[in-house]
């Protein structure tokens, strides 16, 4: 489709090419991301002006302090998306439990899964951040999900997706037909078509590793690194993790985040960080994996897991997992 093509035109004909008998439900919610994306986006650019930096004073299920920024997009999707008719739940990185759709609402049959802002301890140096987002359709019936209807694995999804808020703002999607993004033009307050059917290279040249935890990795991880070095490979890493995908995914290259003496089962979250971005690459071309086996096979267990994630070039990837092997 023609680059500058909106968001909105470009949904519209994808759900006549590839969902014919559509109702347009999915192409309404991605629509309404896209809205909560253009709000987050507006804030986070002027972040540095108003009162709305710091922390926020409170934790996550995670233990880790909670800014007042990551509160604010975690309430922009919840406000955006929970009275569309689109959703019967959502959960996300920074909430404990599912949010169930209010009992007034009309209800949907997709799952939202978020994590609302990735990286926002950078915000106050200026680096790129960003949301993902991952959507399944319910597998209960009842009037309220349930934990069946999220934990499910990777290759399940419906559509997966991120935002990232930099130079500029970009929207990249997937829905299992091709990736695809989208640049955010202010004057207009539209997405337009940047980036048409993006592929990732089947090698790249970047590593993307927080090499001040060598000590904590096991030898795998220390042999592909010391691989990637004799490769002439370049070492590139932001500690965002959508800033670090969008550029490897983009030049083409291999992000690991292993798991290490502190972490050992990894530190990313499965449903709202690794699955995502594992379903985007792979439709991108490129492959996502624990070190031991396909990420999107992975059936979750608990709302906040975590797993370790290399993800990145085919061969790049291959080749880290066979260190593991």
């Amino acid at each position: 489709m023609e680059l500058g093509t909106t968001l909105t035109r470009f949904l519209i004909e994808q759900q006549r090419i590839h969902y014919k008998e559509a109702t347009g439900d999915f192409t309404g919610l991605l629509a309404d991301i896209a809205t909560a994306a253009k709000v987050i986006s507006r804030e986070v650019n002027k972040a540095g002006l108003i009162d709305i930096l710091g922390f926020q004073g409170s934790k996550n299920v995670h233990g880790e302090a909670v800014q007042k920024l990551d509160l604010f997009a975690n309430d922009v999707f919840v406000r955006t998306l929970s009275h569309t008719g689109h959703l019967i739940c959502m959960a996300s990185e920074e909430m404990d439990e599912i949010y169930q759709i209010p009992e007034a609402a009309k209800k949907g049959k997709y799952v939202f899964l978020m994590d609302p802002l990735d990286g926002s301890s950078n915000i106050d140096v200026n680096i790129s951040i960003g949301s993902i987002f991952s959507i399944y359709r319910r597998k209960s019936s009842g009037e309220k999900a349930t934990e069946e209807d999220i934990l499910q694995a990777g290759s399940n999804q419906a559509g997966a997706g991120y935002v990232i808020y930099g130079s500029s703002t970009m929207l990249v999607y997937t829905t299992g037909y091709g990736v695809h993004g989208f640049t955010l033009d202010p004057g207009i307050g539209e997405f337009l078509l940047s980036h048409e059917a993006i592929t990732i290279p089947n090698k790249g040249g970047i590593y993307s590793i927080n090499e001040a935890y060598t000590d904590r990795w096991d030898q795998a991880i220390r042999d592909y690194v010391a691989l990637a070095k004799a490769e002439k490979k370049t070492a590139r890493y932001v500690g965002s993790l959508v800033a670090d995908f969008h550029r490897n995914l983009l030049k083409g290259g291999i992000f690991l985040y292993p798991p290490d003496t502190q972490y050992p089962q990894g530190k990313l979250r499965l449903l709202y960080e690794a699955a995502p971005l594992a379903f985007i690459v792979e439709q991108a071309k490129g492959r996502a994996s624990t070190g031991t086996g396909r990420l999107l096979d992975v059936v979750p267990e608990k709302l906040h897991q975590c797993i370790p994630l290399i993800i990145g070039s085919v061969e790049d990837v291959k080749a880290a997992e066979a260190c593991f092997k």
